[in-house]
């Protein structure tokens, strides 16, 4: 009998072994065709893997391994996202430096993935706080600088009160913030800028370039949130001044009968005088400034407002002056901060007008808020003048050529996507290489001065007025101007941590480069990236911020491809066995080091892939560990009725060819449960029959080496098939013998299933037919009637009609 299957014996013994000869370090033969997989590097927090982790780096460790044995030369690498708060918060709560506490989490992540056997070619290994790494990500900033493409000014922030911090608009979930569940508020800051909105049309056109899931090409768009219209000026009654509205539907500008502007607009500090109601503003204004963007968007909400006593408009289409209200469901970031209100046909302002009984024209025809056809572009205008008859895309057509020949407006674009809040007030991120100078304003650190290195401090602690840790170092702001000699002050503020996300695929092809972020040569061979998996909640963050970098990067002449990835996919959540998320506070967080422990990594490895399909999530079960426990146990004692031919049997010959176009396909598919379910099916037969053959042997340990390594590597040793598995190659499928010499027929009479036949796929028309007539359930139904017709359905249906 065989030896018993034991995963500690053999998994560290092959992990050393493909260290030792470095067996998936990413080939140097250019005439290979390339596979470039990425998987998102993780963030190396301190709690380390979770059993979520492995599902969407086994899934690519699939697919690596198979490519490499088809042939191709594969880059799969991995590295650490390795700045940011948590890590800070950490440092400061447990008086360790970030540094230590970095470190010491990318080690207990680098044994946890190695226990897993993933073929990550580690000699590229990148960290985004190696020194020698994010003085690229600062000469990227430079060059963004150098364009124009990187500003500082003066905005309302999300400002996370407890992490002290500015965040990014896609860094407040549901109003709080993203990493530690605080509120968030809104406060004016100054703030480096990056100019995403320069490319948003292309971050949109160029997504018909790739092959990016629908639902990631949607969330992209919808991010970005290009829309159409006219730029329109509104006069303020009795001054010389206008307010700019961007509307999509210039056809409505008869039925606007008040405006609305977003709390923080410029205008109310400017007409404070003129404004009657002064601290009934002021009073409203700090409640907006409280309100997260999320809230003040949501769609249930009640509507609030102050009107502005004092200050009017004038519609530029009928001539009346209408007036002027603050309500926070307006955004400064979105537009220009100002509506023109329709309410007859919008739900906000409709509702904004029923509480504040404000005047309500319908200018559409059966296209009222309330009968919901607003978007009905059959509906005819009325109330409107010279659009009256017209339909909705004639009206916008010919308002919009009004306002243009008036020059009083034109027609523009708009984008729900807002530059990019790029600075942070704290210490554990990139120094932004800029000094200030009175003469000379902001002057970059020269190049030959990067990496501009971080401080050494004991303190982290943000100041009481939400500055940077590193403006209290006066020995390290204090400087010199690089372009005049005058005194100068260092930028205090450090980089997002999406900052070394946005190009560390691109140092992958060149890891090592101290010349430049990555040789041409690298880059044309190994971009774009051919297969990039990640989880969907990064799909309108890390995935949007990269693409912007790499297209400025190809602007440059830096990188040869408009896209860095050609195919996107992302993965579903594993949850906790009661079907929640799994957390620390719910008390379901599975640690993958004890299911190696208990099961072997082969087993978790195998049980991610059959846990349900990729895509969708799937709640962990214990009892599906086991059971794939026991179907490794099954295929290690295959070994106890193995023979000595080498080819396939004739009774498998076809289960065989058609079990390796299954797994196959299926791998390529991302169909990785019904792959495995493949295989457990074709050792289904294997133990029905009770022997298989070398050749079948060998083709199933192939197959199934991408899911489960470890064990396929020392059976294929232990087995003498000659060399190293991961260095043979992939089997391939005769299609001829996929397809069943016998099918099963169903044989009917006047429609009704009387009975099925086995035949040869050969069998013609008139052989069938005999063998029917032999069958007894047949003759006993179809005996002394007449038999009408017969139908053949050829390899399903004979249906004998009979009256």
């Amino acid at each position: 009998m065989t030896e018993e299957y034991s995963p500690k014996k053999i998994e560290k013994k092959w992990q050393d072994i493909w260290d030792n000869e470095e067996a998936f370090k990413t080939g140097i033969d250019k005439t290979k065709p390339k596979f470039y997989a990425l998987v998102e590097f993780p963030y190396p927090s301190g709690q380390g893997l979770h059993v979520g982790h492995p599902r969407p780096y086994t899934a690519l460790d699939i697919i690596a391994r198979k490519r490499r044995l088809e042939g191709y030369n594969v880059l799969y690498p991995m590295g650490w996202d390795a700045f940011g708060l948590p890590t800070e918060n950490y440092a400061i709560k447990n008086k360790i430096h970030p540094q230590i506490v970095t470190e010491n989490n990318i080690k207990n992540f680098k044994n946890q993935l190695k226990s897993l056997g993933y073929s990550f070619d580690w000699n590229r290994e990148i960290n985004t706080t190696d020194p020698n790494y994010y003085k690229w990500t600062q000469w990227i900033f430079l060059k963004l600088f150098e364009k124009g493409l990187a500003y500082k000014a003066e905005m309302p922030i999300n400002w996370c009160t407890s992490c002290q911090v500015g965040l990014a608009n896609e860094e407040v979930v549901n109003g709080v913030c993203e990493r530690c569940g605080s509120e968030v508020v809104h406060r004016v800051k100054s703030q480096w800028m990056l100019k995403i909105t320069e490319y948003a049309d292309r971050l949109i056109d160029d997504l018909d370039l790739v092959d990016f899931l629908d639902k990631i090409k949607t969330q992209q768009k919808n991010w970005i949130g290009r829309s159409e219209g006219a730029e329109i000026d509104f006069k303020l009654s009795g001054k010389d001044e206008i307010l700019k509205v961007f509307t999509t539907r210039p056809d409505t500008l008869f039925g606007a009968t008040y405006m609305v502007i977003s709390p923080e607009h410029k205008l109310i500090d400017k007409y404070r005088e003129e404004i009657e109601n002064w601290d009934a503003v002021m009073e409203y204004r700090e409640m907006a400034a409280k309100k997260s963007d999320f809230e003040r968007m949501e769609l249930a909400k009640d509507k609030t407002g102050v009107v502005l006593k004092g200050l009017n408009a004038i519609n530029p289409a009928t001539g009346k002056e209408i007036p002027i209200w603050i309500s926070d469901y307006v955004l400064m970031s979105y537009g220009t901060g100002a509506i023109m209100a329709v309410p007859a046909h919008d739900t906000r302002d409709w509702e904004f007008a029923k509480k504040f009984n404000l005047p309500i024209i319908p200018v559409i025809e059966g296209g009222n808020v309330e009968e919901e056809a607003f978007t009905d572009y059959n509906s005819t205008l009325i109330n409107s003048d010279f659009l009256n008859g017209l339909k909705v895309t004639e009206a916008k057509a010919k308002m919009t050529a009004w306002v243009e020949e008036k020059g009083i407006g034109k027609k523009t674009k708009n984008f729900k996507l807002r530059d990019w809040v790029f600075s942070r007030q704290r210490y554990w991120g990139e120094p932004i290489p800029l000094v200030h100078c009175e003469e000379c304003g902001y002057v970059p650190v020269p190049e030959n001065e990067l990496p501009l290195l971080l401080p050494e401090t004991d303190s982290y602690m943000p100041s009481d007025n939400g500055d940077s840790p590193l403006a209290k170092m006066t020995d390290w702001v204090e400087t010199t101007c690089p372009k005049c000699g005058g005194h100068a002050h260092r930028e205090t503020d450090t980089m997002p941590q999406w900052a070394g996300s946005s190009w560390y695929f691109l140092r992958y092809a060149d890891p090592d480069n101290n010349q430049e972020f990555a040789s041409k040569e690298a880059l044309n061979y190994w971009l774009p990236v051919d297969w990039y998996n990640g989880g969907m909640e990064h799909t309108t963050l890390h995935l949007l911020y990269s693409r912007f970098w790499h297209k400025f990067l190809f602007d440059l002449g830096l990188v040869n491809e408009p896209e860095p990835y050609q195919k996107r996919t992302s993965h579903g959540m594993i949850l906790g066995e009661n079907n929640e998320k799994m957390s620390k506070s719910r008390g379901n967080v599975v640690n993958p080091d004890d299911i190696v422990r208990e099961f072997g990594a082969d087993t978790l490895r195998t049980y991610e892939m059959f846990i349900g399909a990729f895509e969708l999530s799937a709640a962990w079960s214990n009892d599906g560990v086991k059971g794939c426990r026991r179907f490794l146990d099954r295929v290690w004692k295959l070994q106890d009725f193995l023979t000595e031919d080498e080819g396939y049997s004739k009774e498998l010959e076809i289960k065989m060819h058609q079990t390796i176009k299954k797994v196959t396909t299926d791998y390529e598919g991302l169909k990785f449960n019904t792959a495995i379910a493949a295989m457990m099916a074709l050792i289904n037969d294997f133990y029905k029959a009770s022997r298989i053959t070398r050749g079948e042997f060998k083709t199933l340990l192939i197959l199934l080496n991408p899911a489960a390594p470890h064990m396929t590597e020392e059976l294929f040793e232990t087995l003498k098939f000659g060399g190293r598995l991961y260095q043979t190659t992939w089997p391939k499928w005769e299609e001829a013998k996929t397809i069943e010499a016998q099918v099963e027929i169903a044989i009917q009479v006047n429609g009704k299933l009387k009975a099925t036949l086995a035949i040869s796929r050969e069998e013609t028309q008139e052989a069938v037919k005999a063998q029917v007539m032999e069958l007894e359930a047949v003759q006993t139904v179809i005996s002394g009637k007449t038999i009408v017709k017969e139908i053949y359905v050829k390899e399903k249906i004979y249906n004998i009609v009979v009256k």
